[in-house]
């Protein structure tokens, strides 16, 4: 039956409609993920400054891009060309830059509908800006719950089934060990607050990025000749000039486009639950900020994993070797026996800030429905570190059917409301056009020209305010 509807879901319905409306988004923004590309290093360089008592935006984009950067860029790459062969990852590609449009609005209106909370900081998400945007209180609940149930609980068994199997096969280290010091240190962090998350996540993921990067990178190098054959073979596969599995292009698309969701979360609903707790000036700063992102884990990080694998003899159409063993065997073949060491400790990092992660857009889903409540906070977070240690001792494939299943549920949901607000979002956009092509160099958001919309006064000034705070009236 999970089967079934998994095809169903991803085969026939999720790929249309993702498709669809990225490009709706796409052409009605005038293509603004290419529009505002250069921006988006400018706002990158502006994105540390912190204002008191708030996340950053900086700190935002770590936090969403230790979420985006994950297994999906290891071993769902080496999943999308084992299923889909070569041509897979031009897949990946389109989906990757169609969902930069995708993560500027839902991150935009994440942003738009955020709410303040009486410790400063922000929260937000898919949820909020149904209920305020839509009015729909049910679908929002809905939303949540299915959050809750994929990332705040599903997900996070199975990175930990990850992290630990891979430890094992590795090091020999016994998955049940590999729980217990996962369980503590994810405990010291997520008890922390979001303050904390973000701190962590601000240190961890550049690191864990540039150097897979650099690794990337001297295999590129290294086998410089060879990438031209790499990118025809890419290509030829994609179009189905050249079968590298059966299935042809209809099998490279289906495998790119999910794993490629899988990986960069464009359209899921789960980037704007975090891309709403920076402090910005203006909503479509968070919205570029986090269309980069999708650009980060699509077009450069997964395409580097492609890059090891199909430069390797490793890789064969009709090979049994697949999955994160087949990039561990990859790289070993470029740089030595420690290249699986490599992989591995790779993985276990990005692994590990997913879990953080999927943490907290669990938190953000149980704050919908219960608002700062500590004591059910602390059940969650109990309940969380239990599901650590248990997944990491599980063959876990039937919770990840289960969680594949509500992941698309989940990115339906998130779909047909942008889709519903993307009126919203151009509104706020041009807004944005407005500023910048009058010579401002940092546009500001006056909540007074959207007063019709249900926002939260506290979280937004007023033309005139000098402080976010300053209204404390909510609409």
């Amino acid at each position: 039956m999970l089967a079934f509807l998994n095809d169903l879901i991803w085969g026939k319905i999720l790929i249309f409609v993702l498709i669809a409306v990225g490009l709706l988004l796409t052409i009605s923004s005038r293509f603004v993920q290419f529009r505002y590309f250069g921006r988006m290093f400018t706002i990158l360089g502006e994105s540390f400054h912190r204002e008191e008592g708030h996340l950053s935006s900086f700190q935002a984009l770590a936090l969403s891009v230790a979420g985006r950067v994950g297994a999906g860029n290891i071993a769902g790459v080496a999943v999308a060309i084992t299923l889909g062969g070569a041509g897979a990852i031009f897949w990946m590609w389109v989906i990757g830059l169609i969902g930069m449009a995708t993560s500027f609005f839902e991150c935009t209106l994440a942003q738009l509908f955020k709410n303040a909370e009486p410790d400063g900081t922000y929260r937000g998400g898919p949820a909020y800006y149904i209920e305020r945007g839509l009015g729909k209180r049910w679908l929002a609940s809905l939303f949540s719950a299915l959050l809750l149930i994929t990332f705040g609980l599903g997900f996070n068994a199975l990175q930990s089934y990850t992290v630990a199997t891979s430890i094992q096969d590795t090091f020999g280290v016994p998955t049940s060990i590999t729980g217990v010091i996962l369980l503590i240190v994810l405990g010291l962090i997520i008890f922390g607050g979001i303050k904390r998350i973000a701190d962590v996540a601000e240190f961890v993921v550049p690191i864990m990025a540039i150097g897979y990067l650099a690794m990337s990178l001297f295999v590129l190098v290294t086998n410089i000749a060879e990438i031209p054959n790499v990118f025809s073979l890419i290509f030829k596969s994609a179009f189905g000039l050249q079968q590298a599995v059966s299935g042809g292009v209809g099998a490279a698309i289906l495998f790119g486009v999910k794993r490629g969701l899988f990986s960069n979360e464009a359209g899921l609903g789960s980037a704007p639950n975090v891309a709403a707790v920076a402090y910005v000036e203006h909503p479509v700063n968070q919205g570029i900020i986090q269309s980069f992102s999708v650009f980060i884990d699509t077009i450069i990080l997964c395409t580097c994993t492609a890059a090891i694998i199909l430069l390797s003899s490793v890789y064969q159409p009709d090979s049994d070797v697949s999955g994160i063993v087949l990039t561990q065997a990859a790289m070993a073949e470029h740089v030595g026996g420690w290249g699986r060491a490599f992989v591995t400790i790779a993985l276990v990092l990005f692994a590990f800030t997913s879990m953080i992660y999927n943490y907290y857009l669990g938190e953000n889903s149980l704050n919908f429905f219960s608002p700062e409540n500590k004591l059910l906070f602390n059940i969650f977070r109990g309940l969380t570190l239990a599901l650590v240690v248990w997944g990491s001792a599980q063959d876990l494939s039937t919770v990840f059917a289960f969680a594949d299943l509500t992941m698309g549920l989940l990115a339906l949901v998130n779909l047909v409301a942008v889709f519903l607000l993307f009126k919203v979002g151009l509104r706020v956009m041009k807004d944005f056009d407005r500023q910048v092509q009058a010579g401002d160099q940092q546009p500001i958001f006056d909540a007074s020209r959207f007063s019709d919309l249900n926002i939260d006064r506290q979280a937004w000034r007023e033309k005139g305010d000098n402080m976010p705070e300053l209204i404390t009236t909510k609409v």
